[in-house]
């Protein structure tokens, strides 16, 4: 027998709940199930989840929550469908590139189950209208990629009372935890701060295997699930580490931490803050400012007047083979403390990754060592692509 979660405290009021012939049918899997029955299935009927995020993870989550059969589902998200997408955000398709993410899950959403209202927030979630988007929702599922929204989705969660269902992907990696500050320990117990700006790279920059996000949203969905019907062991108090490559879960105890600054026992943060601020700026930010950064239609221009230029490309090698500016040399970030020595501090050096992040990091390292004639190419490879290059492979 299941285990139940006592006291969970979603109060989901299913007394005027009814299913219709139709739904008897495509719900019949899941009514003779005695853990969930015909009670459970109105629970999820009467349940409304949140979902921050239309792309890797929010894929498999919108599509397994509305099949099946939560009956109010919001999305947030302000991007549109770009083919570099489409190896591993499922709900998506070769039509829909340029097309909103958000119009494009409503549509395959709504040919899925046409009982689950769909509602869409085409809009970047922020300290201003998060607590107003998040407030009507029972659950709140994170299916971000950046830190700023991480610490946003909780804050806002653990203001709220609200159960916060994480989830986060890398390469072949992948972590999945219930953060509900009311029953145990919130995002922030675990990760009080955020690392330095550009030290974790973003799946856009460091990848990611296109059937992972499919198996950390399928979980995330099952813990929704869950929580909705009461049944079972959330993962409150608990972090699944997923490591495909040794077909691998590992499991960490969380505590809640008397500390923590917004769920602590004296907490400091009792609003909103400025997430951006609080996760630093980023040294492609610092370097814009100060001036160490040069354009793709720049450099083009001084490598036609035929200026002294050392190209550096920054990236690993798999990715120098897929592309590079021509007259480029390749020494990967990693390697490049010990083939400093083989730079020249009198010359003109611009620096270029895939998207500008890596390269800022090199350049303030050589910065610090005393050169001052470097830069770093903004956008990196992808803005000399769009801007100069339109012919050369972008992945």
């Amino acid at each position: 027998m299941v285990e139940e979660i006592l006291n969970f405290g979603l109060n989901l009021d299913v007394e005027n709940v009814e299913l219709t012939r139709e739904e008897f049918l495509r719900y019949g899997r899941h009514l003779i199930i005695p853990e969930v029955g015909l009670k459970g299935q109105k629970k999820l009927k009467s349940a409304s989840v949140l979902i921050v995020g239309a792309g890797g993870l929010g894929s498999p989550l919108a599509f397994y929550l509305t099949a099946a059969g939560v009956g109010r589902i919001g999305i947030v998200d302000f991007d549109v469908v770009d083919f570099s997408n489409l190896q591993r955000q499922i709900i998506h398709t070769t039509k829909d590139v340029g097309r909103s993410k958000l119009e494009s899950a409503r549509e395959k959403l709504s040919a899925l189950n046409p009982n689950v209202k769909i509602e869409t927030y085409e809009t970047r979630l922020t300290s201003e209208n998060a607590l107003e988007i998040i407030k009507d929702y029972d659950i709140v599922v994170d299916g971000t990629d950046n830190f700023p929204t991480r610490y946003l989705v909780n804050d806002a969660c653990v203001l709220l009372k609200k159960p916060n269902v994480y989830g986060s992907i890398f390469r072949f990696e992948g972590q999945v935890s219930v953060f509900y500050a009311e029953k145990g320990p919130c995002y922030r117990c675990l990760y009080q701060e955020p690392p330095p700006p550009g030290l974790v790279p973003s799946c856009a920059e460091g990848g990611v295997l296109g059937v992972l996000p499919g198996i950390i949203g399928t979980l995330q969905a099952l813990e929704v699930i869950k929580l909705i019907l009461g049944v079972g062991r959330p993962l409150i108090g608990r972090l699944l580490l997923f490591d495909a490559l040794k077909m691998s879960f590992r499991e960490l105890k969380l505590r809640k931490n008397p500390n923590c600054p917004v769920c602590g026992e004296n907490p400091t943060i009792k609003e909103l803050i400025d997430y951006e601020a609080f996760c630093g700026i980023t040294p492609e930010q610092i370097l814009h400012e100060s001036g160490f950064e040069i354009t793709a239609e720049e450099l083009k221009a001084k490598l036609e007047n035929g200026e002294n230029i050392i190209l550096i490309d920054v990236r690993e090698p798999h990715e120098y083979e897929i592309n590079r500016i021509h007259g480029s040399k390749l020494i990967p970030l990693s390697k490049l403390p010990e083939m400093v020595n083989e730079l020249d501090q009198t010359s003109e050096i611009v620096l270029y990754c895939k998207m500008g992040g890596r390269s800022a990091r090199a350049v303030q390292f050589l910065r610090e060592l005393g050169f001052t004639r470097v830069k770093n190419l903004a956008g990196g490879i992808d803005a000399w692509i769009e801007k100069v290059d339109p012919n050369m492979p972008k992945y």
